[in-house]
């Protein structure tokens, strides 16, 4: 249900990430926990608008990654993203607590972007134009497959 997605989004989500530490083991991956909760906060960005990022995906791969979008499967561990480079991103903040900051003002910046525009759709690269719910659910089911990265669910 969308309003248990948001209520996760809203609360559980930054509780869960500051329960973790820089030396959480990851399961999986490149990232260490900075850099994925950066990471995180430049997709919670291009959710709201705020990033525009170059289009991956068009015609019948649009359609097959909406459709994975919607459904509840979840990511895949590993699962490549071509915008990344292979080591993950410099750092931009300066320690973990920083990044959980600034991923908490992102969101609240998106919560508060589709409060004020509700009929806002924005572009995503892999998923094309997305309205609010379609990009809770993706925020969703990506804030999952980063906290199982780090073993938080």
């Amino acid at each position: 249900m969308q309003t248990d997605k948001i209520a996760f989004l809203k609360k559980e989500f930054i509780q869960k990430l500051k329960a973790a530490n820089a030396d959480t083991p990851k399961q999986w991956g490149v990232m260490s926990l900075q850099q994925m909760i950066e990471h995180f906060v430049d997709a919670v960005k291009n959710a709201s608008g705020k990033l525009r990022l170059p289009v991956i995906n068009e015609g019948e791969r649009l359609a097959k990654f909406r459709a994975f979008l919607m459904s509840e499967s979840p990511f895949s561990p590993n699962t490549k993203n071509p915008l990344m480079s292979e080591d993950g991103a410099p750092l931009k903040q300066p320690d973990i607590a920083s990044a959980i900051n600034k991923l908490q003002k992102e969101l609240d910046y998106f919560f508060d972007t589709f409060e004020q525009q509700p009929n806002l759709q924005t572009g995503n690269p892999f998923f094309g134009e997305l309205t609010f719910n379609e990009n809770v659910q993706l925020l969703y089911k990506h804030a999952l497959h980063h906290l199982k990265q780090f073993g938080l669910v």
